[in-house]
């Protein structure tokens, strides 16, 4: 038996720019997280909830679309407006809607005046460990991951990364920062649930693929960088970018995804200092979804389905 750990305590280091504290998107100033995760009786599934502060007077934000089989609420009039108006929330893919509703309701209790939100919610698809089907997110699933957000967040099975497998072995909800040089921070999660040849630091990993029921990723991506609307977009390209780099085959069935914000209110950055925010999101994004791996433990769920975690012994065998 193995305990879950981060890809970076088994002494495999991604990227050169230096991590944040915490190596976690929550490294960003005014970042949290919560989470609220389901288990037994068939069911591993929750809601992630990442929570920047100021979100209630919109924040820049853009989407960017790898594969669009995939269910992302909000995402036209983040196109249109290039901002971001409520917390953005992850899930399983036919709770998707029950946690957009329970949202809209958590907002209107905090703006009574409220008559029009956009509510932004993710998902992927967790139906080969839970019963899917049942839908099983309640408001009081949402509140609880909204309301308990901190500085502090898991990893791997957890949250909306409870029953989420990806490159053949469990995966789950998985984060990483890096500092630029100019002192600000990116950071990233992401929902790992997708297809394709674990890869390594460049080098594949052999695995037994899991048949699993749909294929996607949710990346998360935030920053202090005062990046406008078409900025964040790039940025979030280079996150859908990066999955390739730990091998996803980015098949036909899978919804691959990037929303990037920042919290900082008035852009001002010079598209040619693009490189080292391109290269953070890029080594965050990387690391994040090998941490998805390393961090998840080997999981029964709907039907006796197995998923089982990454040997790290592989992971570090591949990394030398």
């Amino acid at each position: 038996m193995q305990s879950p750990r981060r890809v970076r305590d088994l002494g495999v280091v991604v990227g050169t720019l230096p991590t944040g504290p915490l190596n976690a998107i929550t490294d960003v100033p005014g970042v949290r997280v919560g989470q609220t995760t389901i288990t037994g009786d068939g069911l591993n599934t929750g809601v992630t909830a990442i929570v920047p502060d100021g979100w209630a007077q919109t924040l820049p934000a853009a989407v960017a679309v790898g594969n669009g089989y995939g269910k992302l609420i909000g995402t036209t009039q983040v196109d249109e407006l290039g901002v971001i108006e409520t917390p953005i929330l992850l899930t399983g893919t036919l709770s998707t809607f029950r946690v957009a509703d329970a949202l809209i309701t958590w907002l209107l209790d905090r703006d009574p005046k409220a008559t029009s939100l956009n509510p932004i919610v993710g998902e992927t698809n967790d139906g080969h460990l839970s019963d899917i089907r049942r839908r099983p997110i309640t408001p009081q699933h949402v509140h609880a991951a909204l309301d308990t957000a901190s500085d502090l967040l898991e990893e791997g099975c957890v949250g909306a990364g409870t029953g989420t497998c990806a490159l053949g072995f469990k995966a789950g909800i998985g984060t990483a920062s890096r500092t630029t040089p100019s002192g600000q921070t990116v950071g990233v999660l992401v929902q790992a649930n997708f297809s394709g040849l674990l890869t390594v630091l460049g080098r594949p990993v052999p695995a037994q693929p899991i048949d699993a029921d749909g294929n996607s990723c949710m990346i998360v991506v935030a920053t202090d960088l005062p990046l406008d609307a078409r900025q964040l977009g790039r940025l979030a390209r280079r996150a859908i970018f990066a999955m390739a780099r730990v091998g996803s085959d980015y098949a036909p069935g899978s919804g691959d995804y990037a929303i990037a914000f920042t919290t900082a209110r008035t852009p001002d950055f010079p598209d040619r200092d693009l490189r080292a925010p391109f290269q953070a999101v890029t080594e965050s994004v990387e690391e994040a979804l090998l941490n998805s791996l390393t961090m998840a433990h080997t999981t029964t769920g709907h039907q006796g389905r197995t998923a089982h975690a990454v040997p790290h012994d592989l992971i570090v065998q591949r990394a030398l």
